[in-house]
C-alpha cells in the first residue's frame, strides 16, 4: 500500500508539472506568433519553435563602425546581424520587419537611415547608414517585429567640429559700436562649426591666440595706422562653448575694426566704432536719455542732388507725400517747408543746415530769414540708415558724415560736432530695437515689448463690423476713432450679411484679407519698384 500511494504521488507531481509545462509552451508560441511577420505566420510551426529555427530578436547583435564621441557631418554606419534563436546566421534577404528610428534627445530631431543587405559571406548583415548635423545626444532604436534589438535603445554622442570662421558670430552685436576712450568693452563671440553647432574644437592647444584684430581709423586714407593705440584680452571657455573679447582703445575717433579666426574674418566680425571722451559720452547719455525731444546740430550740407536726377525718382505724388510727412519729436519738426520741390541743380558751396535727431527720425532742414524751416531730408532711425565716417571737408575742415538709406540719395554733411551726432543716432537706434542688431535679437524684444504693453491694457472684447466688399474702408472706419486701450482689446469681428459666431475663424480671416489689402498695389498706399510682390514701397 505505501509503495501503491508513492506511485500516485509521483504521478500527480509529474501530471502538474506536464501541465505547467504546456502552459509555459502555449504562451511562449502565442507570444512568438504575435511577433512574428504577418507574412510568413504560416511558413512557422511549433516544431521550428522547438528546435529555435526562427529569428529572435534577443540573439541579434549591433556591431558599430565608429568609436565615441564621434564629429557630426561624416556619414556614420552600423550593422545589424541577424541569427536565428538556436545561433544559426539568419538571410537578411528575407522581410525580416526590421525598424530603425534615430533622434536627437533634447531637439526631438529625427534623422533618415538608409538600408542595405551585404552580400556573401555576410549575407546576415543589415548595413544602416546615416547622417548628423546636429550635435549632441542621440537615442538610436532598433526593432525586429516590434521587439527590441539586444540592449536597444542605444544612446550616442556626437560631438561639434572644428571651429568655421564664417560661422563664428558675436552675440549681441552692432554694426556700430558706441566706446568711452580709455573704458573696456567685452564682446561676447560664439565659435561654431561648419553645420552652425557651439564648439570649442580647434587644431591649437590655446585657440585664444588665434583671435585677432585690425582696426584703423575712417577718413581719406582707408589704411590700418600704427598710431591707434589699443589693448585686447581673450577669454575662452570650453564648457560653454563661448570666448571674450576684451577691448580697449586710447584714441577718440571713428574707426573700423576687423575680428578674424586663424587671418579668416569671422561672420560678423566687421564693424565701426565711434570713440568718445567722458565728456562727450555724457552728451550723448543726456541726448538719449531726453525722450520725445530734438536734439539739433549745426552742420554744413554738400552736393545734395535732387531727386529728379537720381535713380530712385519717385512719382510725383509719392514723391510730395514722403517729403511732407510732418515729424512728431517738436513743434519745429511739424512745421514744413513752403515749397517742398528740389532744385534741380547740384549745391557748388556748402550750405548751413540744422540736423536733428529725435528717437525716431532724423531730419536735415536750412531757415529761411533764420525763422522759417524748410525740410530738407528725412531719414527713419532704424537699421536700413547707414551712416560713414570722412575726413575733413576742404572749405570748412570739418569732419564728414555720409548718411545713406538704401532709398533716398546720399547726404553728405560736415559737422563739427559729428560723432557726437553719429553717436547720438546709433545710442536712440541701440534704445529702439532692444540692444542688438540681430533679427532672432529684435524679434525677441518685439515681443517683450508687445506682452508688456499688453499687459497693462484691459482684455475686454471689441466688436468690428467691416464689409468683405470694401474691406479697406470699412475697417478704417470702423478703428479710426480708436485709442491705445481699443487697439490692446480682443477684436470680434462680424462681417456685414454674414452670421457667424467669432470663435477666432473670422477674426483671422480679417487679419489675413487686412494684411493682403495693406500690401496691394492697386490700393496705392505702396509702389512696386521691381516686378513682383516681394520689392514694395
Amino acid at each position: 500500500s505505501v509503495l501503491v500511494a508513492g506511485g500516485i504521488t509521483v504521478s500527480v507531481v509529474a501530471f502538474f508539472f506536464t501541465i505547467k509545462f504546456l502552459f509555459e509552451l502555449a504562451a511562449r508560441i502565442v507570444s512568438f506568433l504575435q511577433h512574428e511577420d504577418r507574412e510568413r505566420r504560416g511558413e512557422r510551426t511549433i516544431y521550428d519553435y522547438v528546435r529555435g529555427n526562427y529569428l529572435d530578436p534577443r540573439s541579434c547583435k549591433i556591431s558599430w563602425d565608429w568609436k565615441d564621441p564621434y564629429e557630426v557631418g561624416h556619414s556614420m554606419a552600423f550593422r545589424v546581424h541577424l541569427f536565428y534563436k538556436n545561433g544559426q546566421p539568419f538571410p537578411a534577404h528575407r522581410p525580416v520587419g526590421l525598424r530603425i528610428h534615430i533622434c536627437h534627445v533634447e531637439l526631438a530631431i529625427d534623422i533618415p537611415v538608409t538600408q542595405e543587405v551585404l552580400q556573401e559571406p555576410d549575407s546576415n548583415v543589415v548595413k544602416v547608414a546615416f547622417t548628423v548635423r546636429r550635435a549632441g545626444r542621440y537615442e538610436i532604436t532598433v526593432k525586429l517585429g516590434g521587439l527590441n534589438v539586444a540592449f536597444s535603445p542605444y544612446y550616442k554622442v556626437f560631438q561639434p567640429g572644428m571651429v568655421v570662421p564664417s560661422k563664428t558670430k558675436i552675440v549681441c552685436h552692432f554694426s556700430t559700436l558706441v566706446l568711452t576712450c580709455g573704458q573696456q568693452h567685452t564682446l561676447q563671440i560664439v565659435p561654431r562649426d561648419e553645420y552652425d553647432n557651439p564648439t570649442s574644437n580647434s587644431v591649437s592647444l590655446i585657440d585664444e591666440h588665434n583671435y585677432s584684430l585690425s582696426i584703423h581709423e575712417l577718413g581719406p586714407q582707408e589704411e590700418e595706422s600704427s598710431d591707434i593705440f589699443f589693448e585686447k584680452s581673450v577669454v575662452s571657455n570650453r564648457q560653454t562653448c563661448e570666448v571674450f573679447f576684451r577691448l580697449t582703445l586710447h584714441s577718440r575717433g571713428c574707426f573700423h575694426a576687423c575680428i578674424s579666426y586663424q587671418n579668416q574674418p569671422i561672420s560678423n566680425g566687421d564693424f565701426d566704432i565711434i570713440v568718445l571722451s567722458e565728456n562727450e559720452k555724457n552728451i550723448v547719455d543726456r541726448n538719449v536719455s531726453t525722450s520725445g525731444v530734438s536734439i539739433y546740430f549745426e552742420a554744413y550740407l554738400y552736393d545734395a542732388p535732387s531727386y529728379t536726377n537720381t535713380q530712385w525718382q519717385f512719382p510725383p505724388t509719392h514723391l510730395s507725400s514722403s517729403q511732407r510727412r510732418p515729424s512728431t519729436a517738436t513743434e519745429d519738426e511739424d512745421e514744413d517747408s513752403p515749397s517742398d520741390s528740389q532744385t534741380t541743380e547740384k549745391v557748388k558751396k556748402p550750405k548751413k543746415v540744422y540736423c536733428y535727431v529725435s528717437p525716431k527720425q532724423f531730419s536735415v532742414k536750412e531757415f529761411y530769414l533764420k525763422i522759417i524751416p524748410w525740410r530738407l531730408f528725412t531719414f527713419r532711425v532704424c537699421p536700413g540708415t547707414k551712416f560713414s565716417y570722412l575726413g575733413p571737408d576742404p572749405v570748412h575742415k570739418l569732419l564728414t558724415l555720409v548718411v545713406d538709406d538704401g532709398i533716398q540719395p546720399p547726404v553728405e554733411l560736415s559737422c563739427k560736432e559729428r560723432n557726437i551726432l553719429a553717436a547720438t543716432f546709433i545710442r536712440s537706434l541701440h534704445k529702439n530695437i532692444g540692444g542688438s542688431e540681430t533679427f532672432q535679437d529684435k524679434v525677441n524684444f518685439f515681443q517683450r515689448e508687445l506682452r508688456q504693453v499688453h499687459m497693462k491694457r484691459p482684455h475686454s472684447k471689441v466688436t468690428l463690423k467691416v464689409s468683405r466688399h470694401c474691406l479697406l474702408e470699412s475697417s478704417f472706419k470702423a478703428t479710426r476713432n480708436f485709442s491705445v486701450s481699443d487697439w490692446s482689446k480682443n477684436f470680434e469681428v462680424i462681417f456685414q450679411d454674414e452670421e457667424a459666431l467669432d470663435w477666432g475663424g473670422p477674426r483671422r480671416e480679417w487679419f489675413e484679407l487686412i494684411c493682403k489689402a495693406l500690401f496691394d498695389t492697386t490700393n496705392q498706399l505702396f509702389i512696386r519698384f521691381s516686378d513682383n510682390n516681394q520689392a514694395l514701397v
